[in-house]
């Protein structure tokens, strides 16, 4: 299949609409598997985060289905069971998400990046350079900084090997973009953020769970304070890191 280079903010809705209209036209028929994940993500020049959660919409619509080790199929049409997402189900139950999504990774994500640093390969480490170098460059974008933030932690779930962790982190994927789109627009907001992506990723890259586990605890800590900030607000230039961490490679 030749797919069409997605230009829109809501990429993964664009890429759900393509890959649906090729099984509507017979294009894509029930048994044929989607290409690998880096491949889609390539084809449609979008990352790899936005490529797994258009794969979970597709799910939810019953019109693919994901086998582990195995690949994502077209079905037959026999499944129609539609998966609530963590996502959907956190913004119908809960006033107010953000509580529930810091308490969520505060209970994951430091020991994720602990597991990370014990068991991380030379690709995991590939992406996750990458991602920071995209977020270096991309302080005045928020659509390229976010998927490249998205990409990161994705990257960190890969690396621990979990199929489970991952389903978890895949799942509140939807949240995880919103916030960081607040966050963004809060002053100082990314230099912040990429201090601590640094310091995470120099801590795996070491293959040293503790300082990974104490530098994740501290992003999320940053992360809950921007989140309590009002946007709109101007903050003293004080507020933020003095100088980034330089990442090599």
């Amino acid at each position: 299949m030749v797919y069409k280079v997605v230009r829109t903010s809501r990429l993964y809705e664009q890429i759900v609409q393509q890959i649906e209209e090729s099984i509507l036209k017979g294009a894509l028929k029930p048994g044929n598997q989607l290409p690998a994940e880096r491949e889609l993500a390539q084809q449609f020049g979008v990352s790899r985060t936005a490529v797994r959660e258009a794969v979970k919409a597709l799910r939810e619509k019953g019109l693919v289905e994901a086998y582990s080790g195995r690949g994502t199929f077209v079905t037959d049409g026999t499944s129609q069971a539609i998966r609530q997402s963590l996502d959907l189900m956190v913004k119908i139950g809960q006033p107010d998400g953000s509580t529930s999504l810091a308490e969520l990774r505060a209970i994951l994500e430091p020991e994720i990046a602990a597991l990370a640093a014990t068991r991380v390969e030379d690709q995991h480490l590939s992406t996750m350079r990458e991602a920071v170098a995209v977020m270096d460059r991309s302080q005045h974008n928020p659509e390229a900084y976010i998927e490249a933030d998205l990409d990161f932690h994705l990257a960190l779930a890969e690396a621990v090997a979990n199929p489970l962790i991952l389903s978890l982190i895949d799942s509140i994927v939807g949240l995880l973009r919103e916030q960081r789109m607040r966050i963004f627009t809060v002053d100082g907001g990314p230099e912040r953020g990429q201090f601590h992506h640094k310091r995470i990723f120099q801590a795996i890259e070491l293959r040293d769970p503790e300082k990974a586990r104490s530098a994740m605890r501290a992003h999320l800590q940053q992360i809950c304070e921007d989140s309590r900030v009002d946007p709109t607000a101007t903050r003293p230039p004080s507020s933020k890191p003095t100088r980034g961490l330089e990442i090599n490679g």
